[in-house]
């Protein structure tokens, strides 16, 4: 047993350092985001390359950075801002990228943002860590028939549910147009958000399923599985008949209507209301956060005392700034019409279409779900829709191609463990690919500033380097996370009809509100052995999950893993 520990915790070590060694020389730490006490927040960049730097900040838009040509680091303060969470990335010689001093970031398929996290006094924001009990967020790994590979989920389980053998009530909560599952943990905050509403007694304890709302993004590049033509199709098929099927049977939850609610944020909030509108014998609380859907459901809107009764909650909320704010506006008359009641929300000076508005709403609906009583009193003072002004923006292809605009396929696999790789620099003089335990590798340049190279696979992680400035690849949703620069994971799904059970990467919030993950084997009797295994320094916990997937390599193996950052007390 000794020499299987020892044997894991030495390939375990190698592999860590091989991902981790095309990093920037280390430097002394600096704070890269300061509050200042009247509000403001100065950001400071360091980059003797660049030409110029700006800040783009959710709550101030862009703005440029001074260099302070003595220390080389770019500064700007901006604001006062109110206390939440915001992104924000630097804009380096006119290309996006992450703070490396940052480890915080929004995952996404897309664009790639840090987070800035301003407190609220004394932690009184919905969503700060409260010294209260902790729920645990797990991320699973689950067969789906319906696409012909896995599929990911991350699940909430409250603090009661260690605890007591009582089966719960489920949330499915759906994040937004490139959003990944991790988004409303991350950024979201939906497990905080809970544990201080359940420790306030405000809210019942539930369970949270957080789905992936793009699954045909998992689906091998050149697979002839096509996502179907009506939004919600693909999603709702590997929702209703694997994932569901899954959490039902490996969570202690209640499986009735009267115990599922459905719900999300952005195109989420259309999935949910999609699917939960679409399947009222199995959802009764539904919850659309900045979104709407569409208006030709079968059986639905046309049968308005049916669909009342079966529907404890029906809440949408929308802020009066945001895109899509008239197109809901016009959802939430057409349900007035058909004489379909739910409850309408509206903010203003939330920024939009944002996670602060996400993070709001949350807090807003969860007092009510599985709770009759709360949600039978909002529906009974439900309101009309407002009336439309003439002024709102109407929502269109092209307002979604402006937002969302064609991604460039990167990194694109080509068999043969060829891979292709592509990243835009309009301007960049030279672009290298840097990978594992290789050279950089020259790029070249097409007339529409697109740089591309195509390799041999040799390696986990890689990055970009144009001008001397590294950068992760905004295209891949696969990151490595730590906190210094950070790297994309090459990571490529296939088809396959084997079915295996991986345990979850459990991840722990500790009274002193560190965060460290835990892998528990599954089905193994007898003696176990816990292995705790400390990130490199300048690293994070989970590129022992990430990276590696040590819950894969210790499947049906009597191992307990404890996964923590450099220098834990855990």
């Amino acid at each position: 047993m000794k020499r299987a520990k020892l044997t894991i915790l030495a390939s375990l070590a190698i592999a860590a350092a091989a991902c981790n060694a095309p990093k920037q020389a280390a430097e002394k730490p600096f704070e890269s985001t300061v509050v200042n006490a009247d509000g403001t927040v100065t950001f400071y960049y360091k980059n003797d390359n660049a030409k110029s730097v700006q800040v783009d900040v959710q709550f101030a838009g862009r703005n440029d950075m001074q260099k302070d040509s003595a220390s080389g680091i770019w500064t700007a303060t901006l604001g006062p801002a109110d206390p939440d969470m915001y992104p924000y990335c630097f804009v380096v010689d006119g290309v996006s990228i992450m703070d490396p001093e940052c480890c915080e970031w929004f995952p996404n398929e897309g664009f790639k943002n840090s987070l800035l996290d301003i407190p609220g006094k004394g932690g009184a924001l919905i969503h700060s860590i409260q010294n209260v009990p902790h729920g645990d967020v797990h991320y699973e790994t689950y067969y789906s028939k319906t696409l012909g590979c896995y599929n990911r989920a991350l699940v909430y389980t409250p603090a009661s549910y260690n605890n007591s053998a009582d089966s719960l009530p489920v949330f499915y909560l759906i994040s937004g147009t490139t959003d990944t599952e991790e988004v409303y943990f991350k950024v979201g905050r939906m497990n905080y958000i809970l544990d201080n509403l359940i420790a306030q007694g405000k809210a019942k304890d539930m369970i949270i399923v957080l789905p992936y709302g793009n699954p045909s993004k998992l689906l091998p590049q050149g697979s002839n599985i096509a996502p179907m033509p009506q939004m919600g199709d693909l999603f709702g098929k590997d929702f209703i008949n694997d994932l569901m099927p899954y959490i039902e049977a490996n969570y202690r939850t209640i499986n009735d209507r009267d115990h599922r609610a459905i719900g999300g944020f952005s195109r989420g909030g259309n999935q949910a209301l999609y699917n939960g509108l679409s399947h009222l014998d199995k959802f009764s609380y539904l919850c659309s956060y900045s979104s709407f859907t569409m208006t030709n459901i079968p059986g639905v809107y046309d049968n308005a005392k049916e669909t009342n009764d079966k529907i404890h909650l029906f809440w949408l909320g929308i802020g009066t700034d945001d895109f899509l704010y008239g197109t809901s506006r016009d959802y939430l008359e057409f349900l007035d019409g058909k004489g379909i009641t739910a409850i309408k929300e509206f903010t203003t000076g939330k920024f939009g279409h944002t996670w602060m508005n996400a993070k709001y709403f949350l807090g807003r609906t969860m007092p009510m779900l599985f709770n009759p009583e709360a949600s039978a009193k909002a529906m009974a003072e439900a309101q009309p829709a407002p009336k439309a002004t003439g002024n709102e923006e109407p929502f269109t292809p092209g307002v979604m191609a402006r937002l969302f605009p064609k991604p460039i396929i990167s990194p694109e696999f080509l068999g043969n463990d060829s891979v292709t790789f592509r990243f835009k620099a309009e301007n960049a003089k030279e672009v290298l690919l840097e990978m594992d335990m290789s050279a950089p590798i020259q790029m070249t340049k097409d007339t529409a500033g697109i740089w591309s190279v195509t390799v041999k696979s040799t390696g986990i992680c890689y990055n970009f380097v144009f001008d001397g400035t590294k950068t992760a690849d905004p295209q891949n949703m696969y990151m490595a996370y730590d906190g210094g620069i950070k790297r994309s994971i090459l990571c490529q799904n296939i088809l396959t009809d084997k079915i295996i059970k991986f345990p979850p990467i459990t991840y722990k919030t500790a009274e002193n509100g560190e965060r460290y993950a835990v892998c528990e084997p599954e089905g193994i009797s007898g003696t176990i052995k816990t292995i705790k295994l400390e990130a490199p320094k300048g690293s994070d916990f989970e590129s022992w999950f990430k990276i590696l997937r040590v819950n894969e390599m210790v499947s049906g193996k009597p191992y307990r893993l404890v996964l923590t950052n450099h220098g834990s007390k855990i």
